[in-house]
This record gives structure tokens, C-alpha cells and sequence, in this order.
């Protein structure tokens, strides 16, 4: 079981910047990467974007393109999502997720996630 922790959501004025953080407690063998979700009132989770643990891959949506941008430590297992250019619409809860096997499905674990609320 690995256990994930998000960080560093809260209220920001729109035009604004947040980064988030996620631990994960423990890198399972084989773990692929980790990645973002966020889930709006009355809306489908939808993906924001993920990272490989190794090998350089990492892909954004194109809603957040250009605005936001994944990190990594592997030494720390932590996962970052530097969110730039803040706009009303990425009001939501953010999840923090892992891949196991691989980054091309759906993830395996996922935090508790964490409010990110911007005002315009």
C-alpha cells in the first residue's frame, strides 16, 4: 500500500501562483511515476498531468498547458505542480496519484487531495 499526502492548496486571487506537493510514503518496486488530477463541484476527476520516475517523460492537459508545470524528487518520492496564470475555472480539489506498472493507465493510488480555490 503506498500512501499519498498532498500539499499547498488554499486562496489565491486569479493571475495568481500555488505549487503543490506530494509525498509518497514508500516507492513500490516497479512504481512508473506519479501524477495530477483535479475535480471541480459537479464534475468528472479529470487529469491535469503526469511525471515518470524515470526516463524524462512527463505530459500536461491542454487546459493548463503553457500555466502549469510537474516536477519530481525521487530521492524524496515527492511529486510538485507549479500552478502559474491561476484562472477561476481551475477552482478544485487536487489529487495527488501513482502508477505502478505503468504511466499509460490509470493510476493505482491516490491522496485526499486538496482545495485549490481561485477568486477573479
Amino acid at each position: 500500500q503506498v500512501q499519498l499526502a498532498e500539499s499547498g492548496g488554499g486562496l489565491v486571487q486569479a493571475g495568481g501562483s500555488l505549487r503543490l506537493s506530494c509525498v509518497a510514503s514508500r516507492r513500490t518496486f516497479g512504481a512508473a511515476g506519479m501524477g495530477w488530477f483535479r475535480q471541480a463541484p459537479g464534475q468528472e476527476r479529470e487529469f491535469v498531468a503526469k511525471i515518470a520516475w524515470s526516463g524524462g517523460f512527463m505530459t500536461t492537459a491542454n487546459s493548463v498547458k503553457g500555466r502549469f508545470t510537474i516536477s519530481k524528487d525521487n530521492d524524496k518520492n515527492m511529486v510538485y505542480l507549479q500552478m502559474d496564470s491561476l484562472k477561476p475555472e481551475d477552482t478544485a480539489v487536487y489529487y495527488c496519484a501513482s502508477y505502478v506498472s505503468t504511466i499509460h493507465s490509470a493510476p493505482a493510488y491516490w491522496g485526499q487531495g486538496t482545495q485549490v480555490t481561485v477568486s477573479s
